[in-house]
């Protein structure tokens, strides 16, 4: 017997055993059988017969003898053989030349092959013998008289219906029975076929047939075919042409269908139909039996859809031929081409149908007048007003946009200019939400994706001046709402009213997919990401942006100083300057270093020096000063200080100004309009820069023009005036100017001395005009209140004297905060004067009717307490924000004259001053807080939820200045004032809801109310007035209605309260400290609120980004703190220990929190519940033992029990994102983690795992538990005492996921879960499997097998007592030994059910025997 080789063996032994093989014969334990190369040529077919004779022979045997004792040396391979050579036949003595012909492809070759067509039975036409020697022209009045066009088969060429023509007079039938195709032999056989009873085949012909008998054989398979069609019924048709259009190829199929169209329409039942409806629209499938064969082969091919929907469609009759009756211009012969007529091309001449509406349910297409207005789709206008010159709907008047889009880059400048100025007007009605109760959509968006920007711009290079003038008129309406630039006017003069935020589009995140993984040095900044965008990208996001990127300022800076257009293209261009001022800093200063703008702007449009306009309307505004080139300037200068420092330094604004305000303007040589208009702006101009402390050297030397114009306030507010509403505004903006001028000479003296003592530090320097120079103004302002105040009694002067009365009081407010500052200072006698002022003027003012009426309007002006509705308003579009001001004189709001917002504020600001000059005086202004309109409004305050955007946040900054100023005022009342402090809640209330609605802008406002009233204990009255004692008593009475017993480490919520007010000065320093990060913006925000021009560097507000402080502020030391230790998975720390002070932050958040939970849960109702308990899970994933010290321990089971009661639990939606988190899922996994890692089975920790396992809540959350984390079964020891939430939301309704009831049922059974470490899951496990196994539903195979699976292997369980507890499970009991009641023995029900599943098993097992 043959040895296996080993590895030890050697070539010599090996070729030993080989040979003692090959010598024994014995066979072998493996063939080889070789396969036949079929690319070689070899042949396999009896090669099987030989295997056994070949076997020796072709057997691999190792030889090792030949082989040489060298490597041989590299040679080429062998080269590799053609695997189509050996098919090939060749001989020695064959031509290579006639091998070279037999194989060539030649176009020769093929054309050599071309067999001619047999046309012997095709009928052949000569032309008929004349005796003139060349063939008669043709002539085009011969053709259309002998061959109607009917029968030529439709249009066709004059030579083709002449042919016709002399078919027809030789009595032959005219080659139009067919459709015209490339295949000559088509044509012959259908019109060969034409006169048979039967027609031939519409789609073939036969011609790839073999045989002389092919046109035969297709008639026959054609025959064929129309009778199986004829015996189908109309359902089998159906459905075979169903079947066929799944599976053929739709362009087979379309194919087709253009063939059977094309026959159809050349048969005789074609020129039946009427003209306008296809053959394959008309046909019908009940009558396939009926139709020729031609028409049965291409119903298969039908859509039945279209078939079902011709009964619903509206039947249009087809229009009457046009006849020479018809047209309204009757042609002469003597015209050229017009001997005969051709009714296709005189159809556009005739009369228009009636309009008339579609019967379709479908949207239709909006079309505009000239004007803008939609017009509609009934309305027959007639033809002279223009609006019919267009294809689409010729009946319809009017132009839609793409017909206005295509208008506006014609070759006709008219018509360019037309569609351009429509487009205008269009837009404008669209900024003002005309079209929003008309049209589906918006149209401003819908235009802008149209490329409406780049429409414009191309526009605005054209070279003919009224279409430029009329693309300047267009972007004019995009860009720029007259009523925004009115109503910012018109707030000019309130409380920081020249102030405003930047109309920037909301701020998007974008991808930065290309930076992930990159070094920050090589990440791309936001300017470069800026630059390389395209235009369309970045005016998809930002119109304003844009714009400035298709280079709109030098071409608007060309029109100005180039072209010089007409006026109103002029005060265009200036108001699109201002807006695009308006959009941020960055655009202004873009706007202030475009080269020769603004030195155009000034020198044309603001001269030194001009001539008075020869008519009140003049051809040109070239050198002459306009109102809008100032207000472009004042735009510009809000901006910045540096801006407004170029303007006045380097562009000669400061030269300008003396040139207006000098003298009066009826002196100006101007139009009396706008002479009040342009010295009103540079008032306002003038006030801007004065609030940075510039140009104040101005207010010295115009002083004696400013003293004259007060003198004349009386004189030129004339109720008879018809220029009072300019004259008022002129006022204002002097009020506006007076004011800041007053606050930069208050600072003079502070500047003076942080100069001296700066010591080389920087400051600003100190302005020319101190407080010695504005100290004679207050005496004559003083008296112009005292007269307006009592000019209210006459109707006449009413409405003026309460427009201009709230700057006054802003005035006086500036002027006593800033004396309280000053050296000169004089306590009594600045005392005894606001006393005087008080009862003079101030209280008589509050208790007037006109001021009392104008109270009563508060809530109803209000911006917080107003409901958004979905009536029809203004339309705005994200990429172009504004103010949705539209409209606003017709609807209550804070700008109307009848609003109560401005004299309140004015007021406000005014009683918070002297009254913190004059403690005595607080008490005179009770009244106001106590008001009935006042009480009502801040209680509707307190319930409000505005929501924050462009269009409210300009007035809801102005509203929260009020709000403010009412609770500081409550502030020094409610500890002195006992009626007043009956309402500290509320006003507490409305501070607490103040506070996440502060803009940017308003941070020290923020931080004012939390240093003052948020955490003072007067406004919490239920700390100090049997609030803790209350609780308690309500706590005992709940245990004695529950008749359970707490948890011994659960201490009562009234003591913790108690605690907690006495902590409210510690509280409130920790929330400070929390909220440091905003100290620079509150320190700029200071600034601009009390008057500290110097220090101000931009009167353009921070962006709108968002509120100041997030809504959920409350739990900012508790998410900072996780933020800053915690670890985002659990179960780790990434420090080894807590930072210092942070237990005690904590604990004051808690303290914070649990006192807002009981007695101010309004304030938190913005916070949904699944947010407060994500933000207070921080607790137990910010280090591994905060929760375990005990006063933490003790908060956080307090306000577990607040989440966890009964009216709470309903509204705790888990399966809704919290705020910051992608899904709650993702937290609770950490949740999991850390218990594992760090709970050591506390009883608090364990509740909150507990808490999101309800069975409401998602399965994910449960299979994680006794899936993944199933160890933490043998800690989460919570009895159902302690759990607090009824066991009930647990087990009830019954669980159905079969996988989680199969982890319940494995962990029961392997003892992982059990009564004396998990209690709650425990019955909750128990109930769940108890409910499946005796379920009487019916449910899927599989459901039923894992029923049966279960309930056998309970019952053989060796466990008595668990099969008891899962046999014999009744109901969960709180107060039972294990949680649950049982039965005593098994149902009956429930034991048949048992039995029979026993007796199953049985029958299965003795089959298995």
């Amino acid at each position: 017997m043959l040895r296996r080789p080993k590895p030890t063996d050697s070539e010599a032994d090996l070729l030993r055993e080989q040979e003692s093989f090959l010598t024994s014969g014995a066979p072998s334990a493996a063939s080889v059988v070789r396969r036949p190369d079929k690319r070689r040529g070899e042949a396999g077919g009896d090669a099987e017969e030989h295997n056994e004779e070949n076997e020796q022979r072709d057997r691999d045997v190792v030889t090792i003898e030949d082989l040489p004792d060298q490597l041989p040396s590299l040679t080429p391979a062998p080269p590799k053989k053609s695997r189509f050579k050996a098919s090939r036949v060749t001989f020695e003595d064959e031509d290579a030349g006639e091998r070279l012909d037999r194989h060539d492809t030649h176009v020769s070759a093929v054309l050599s092959r071309i067999v001619e067509r047999d046309t012997s039975s095709t009928p052949v036409s000569l032309p008929a013998f004349t005796g003139m020697a060349f063939p008669k022209v043709l002539h085009r009045s011969e053709t259309s008289s002998k061959v109607p066009l009917s029968s030529a088969g439709g249009k066709k060429s004059i030579f083709a219906r002449q042919i016709a023509a002399q078919r027809l007079k030789e009595g032959k039938t005219p080659l139009h029975c067919a459709p015209e195709a490339p295949e000559t032999s088509m044509d012959t056989d259908q019109c060969g076929a034409a006169d048979s009873p039967v027609s031939g085949p519409s789609l073939l012909s036969g011609q790839g047939l073999g045989g002389p008998d092919r046109s035969g054989e297709a008639m026959r398979i054609h025959r064929e075919n129309q009778a199986k069609l004829q015996a189908m019924s109309r359902s089998e048709i159906l459905q075979e042409q169903k079947k066929l259009l799944t599976q053929l190829d739709p362009r087979l199929v379309e194919f087709v269908r253009s063939r059977k169209a094309q026959s159809v329409s050349s048969s005789a039942s074609a020129s039946k139909q009427p003209r306008g409806e296809s053959s394959e629209d008309n046909f019908p499938l009940e009558n396939v039996s009926r139709e020729s064969e031609s028409s049965g082969a291409a119903a298969l091919f039908q859509r039945p859809e279209e078939v079902e929907m011709e009964g619903e469609e509206e039947e249009e009759t087809p229009p009457p031929a046009v006849t020479e009756e018809d047209l309204p211009v009757k042609p002469q012969k003597e015209w050229v081409h017009m001997d005969k007529l051709e009714p296709e091309k005189l159809e556009w001449m005739t009369n228009l149908p009636a309009p008339r509406k579609k019967g379709t349910k479908q949207a239709m297409q909006a079309r505009f007048d000239f004007a803008g207005a939609l017009i509609p789709p009934n309305e027959d206008l007639p033809t002279h007003l223009g609006l019919h010159h267009h294809g689409e709907e010729p009946e319809r008047a009017g132009y839609s946009l793409q017909e206005l889009f295509l208008l506006s880059r014609s070759q006709l400048n008219q018509q360019r200019t037309l569609a351009l100025s429509t487009l205008a007007s269009v837009i404008s009605k669209a900024r003002a939400g005309g079209y929003q109760s008309v049209l589906k959509g918006s149209m401003l968006s819908t235009l802008l994706d149209a490329g409406l920007l780049f429409l414009l711009r191309f526009a605005l290079d054209d070279g003919v001046e009224g279409v430029m003038s009329a693309a300047v008129q267009a972007l004019k309406a995009l860009l720029v709402c007259a009523e925004d630039e009115e109503c910012l006017d018109c707030t000019f003069s309130w409380f920081r009213g020249l102030a405003s935020f930047p109309l920037l589009p909301s701020a998007q995140e974008e991808e930065e997919e290309e930076d992930e993984g990159l070094p920050e040095c090589m990440k791309e900044t936001a300017k470069e990401k800026e630059e390389r965008k395209s235009d369309h990208d970045v005016a998809l996001q930002d119109v304003v942006k844009g714009l400035l990127k298709m280079k709109l300022l030098p071409r608007l800076r060309y029109i100005l100083e180039v072209v010089r257009p007409s006026p109103p293209v002029v005060q265009d261009v200036l108001e699109i300057l201002a807006r695009i001022a308006r959009h941020s800093s960055l655009s202004a200063t873009q706007v202030l270093d475009c080269p020769r703008l603004m030195a155009t702007v000034l020198s044309e449009f603001l001269p030194t020096s001009w001539t008075a306009p020869s008519s009140p309307l003049p051809q040109s505004v070239y050198g002459l000063p306009l109102a809008s080139a100032m207000k472009l300037l004042r735009v510009l200068a809000t901006s910045g200080r540096h801006a407004c420092a170029r303007l006045f330094n380097s562009l000669g604004v400061r030269e300008r100004l003396p040139c207006l305000l000098s003298a009066e303007p009826s002196e100006l040589l101007l139009a009396p309009t706008e002479a009040l208009r342009i010295t009103t702006e540079a008032y306002r101009l003038w006030a801007v820069a004065a609030g940075y402390g510039q140009a104040c050297q101005l207010y010295i030397d115009l002083y004696p023009g400013l003293a004259k114009a007060l003198q004349s306030v009386h004189r030129v507010l004339a109720p008879s005036d018809p220029l009072l509403p300019l004259q008022l505004q002129r006022l204002l903006a002097l009020l506006s100017l007076l004011t800041q001028v007053t606050h930069t000479a208050g600072c003079h003296q502070e500047l003076q001395a942080g100069m001296v003592s700066s010591q080389g530090e920087e400051c600003p320097p100190p302005p020319p005009v101190s407080w010695g120079h504005v100290t004679g103004l207050q005496a004559s302002l003083l008296g112009h209140l005292k007269g307006f105040v009592k000019s209210l009694d006459n109707p006449v002067q009413k409405e003026s004297s309460l427009t201009v009365i709230p700057a006054y009081l802003v005035y006086l407010e500036a002027y006593y905060h800033q004396l309280s500052r000053q050296n000169c200072f004089k306590p009594v006698e600045t005392l005894q004067e606001l006393e005087l002022l008080t009862s003079d003027v101030l209280l008589p003012l509050l208790s007037h009717h006109a001021i009392q009426g104008l109270i009563n309007n508060l809530k109803s002006s209000s911006v917080v307490c107003s409901v958004q509705t979905s009536d029809v308003g203004p339309e705005t579009t994200p990429s172009l924000p504004g103010l949705a001001c539209p409209g606003w004189r017709d609807s209550p709001g804070l700008v109307v004259p009848s609003s109560p917002f401005p004299l309140l504020t004015g007021l406000g600001l005014l009683v918070e001053t002297i009254t913190g000059l004059h403690k005595g005086l607080s008490c005179k202004f009770s009244g106001l807080l106590l008001s009935e309109p006042v009480i009502g409004y801040l209680r509707s305050c307190s319930q409000a939820t505005p929501t924050l955007s462009h269009n409210r946040a300009w007035l809801l900054r102005h509203e929260h200045h009020l709000l403010y100023l009412l609770l500081r005022l409550a502030h020094r009342l409610v500890p002195i004032e006992p009626q007043v402090a009956k309402h500290a809640s509320l006003y507490h209330q409305v501070a607490l809801v103040l506070l996440p609605w502060l803009l940017p802008g308003s941070e020290y406002l923020g931080h004012e109310l939390l240093s003052t009233i948020i955490f003072s204990k007067d406004f919490i009255s239920e700390g100090h007035s049997g609030g803790p004692e209350a609780v308690e008593l309500g706590e005992l009475r709940l245990q004695e209605e529950t008749q359970h017993q707490a948890s011994p480490s659960l201490q009562t919520v009234g003591a913790l309260l108690r605690e907690a007010c006495v902590q409210l000065p510690s509280i409130r320093g920790c929330f400070l400290t929390q909220l440091a990060h905003l100290e620079s913006s509150v320190l700029t925000s200071r600034d601009a609120l009390l008057g500290r021009n110097p220090w101000i560097s931009s009167h353009l507000l921070p962006e709108l980004t968002g509120p100041t402080v997030p809504s959920d502020w409350p739990f900012l030391p508790l998410v900072s703190l996780y933020e800053r230790t915690g670890v985002s998975d659990g179960g780790g720390l990434a420090v080894e220990e807590l930072p210092q002070g942070a237990l005690q932050a904590v604990t004051h958040c808690l303290q914070w929190l649990l006192l807002l939970e009981v007695w101010r849960e309004e304030a938190l109702k913005v916070i949904l519940p699944v947010a407060k308990l994500a933000r207070l899970s921080c607790v137990f994933l910010c280090s591994s033992d905060l929760f375990l010290e005990r006063p933490v321990q003790k908060l956080t089971w307090g306000l577990f029990r607040l989440l966890t009661r009964r009216t709470r639990l309903d509204s705790l939606d888990l399966n809704v994102p919290p705020p910051g988190l992608a899904s709650f899922q993702d937290l609770y996994a950490a949740l999991l983690t850390q218990y594992e890692a760090v709970s050591f089975g506390d009883r608090l920790f364990g509740c909150w795992v507990l808490l999101p396992l309800q069975r409401r809540y998602s399965t994910t959350m449960r299979l994680a538990v006794f899936g993944e984390h199933v160890g933490m079964l043998r800690s989460l020891g919570v009895t159902l005492e302690q759990l607090c939430i009824p066991i009930e939301r647990f087990t009830s309704p019954p669980e159905d996921s079969l996988p989680l009831l199969r982890l319940y049922f494995r962990s029961l059974v392997t003892g992982t879960l059990a009564p004396r470490w998990c209690p709650v899951l425990y019955v909750v496990a128990l109930s769940h499997v108890n409910s499946f196994i005796f379920s009487q539903d019916a449910a899927a195979q599989e459901v039923e097998a894992a029923r049966h699976s279960m309930l056998r292997k309970i019952y053989y369980l060796t466990s008595e007592v668990l099969r008891n507890h899962l046999l014999l499970f009744r109901l969960p009991q709180q107060h039972a030994e294990f949680g649950f009641s049982m039965y005593e023995q098994l149902p009956a029900m429930r034991a048949k059910r048992l039995e029979n599943v026993l007796r199953v098993q049985d029958n299965s097992d003795d089959k298995g025997d």
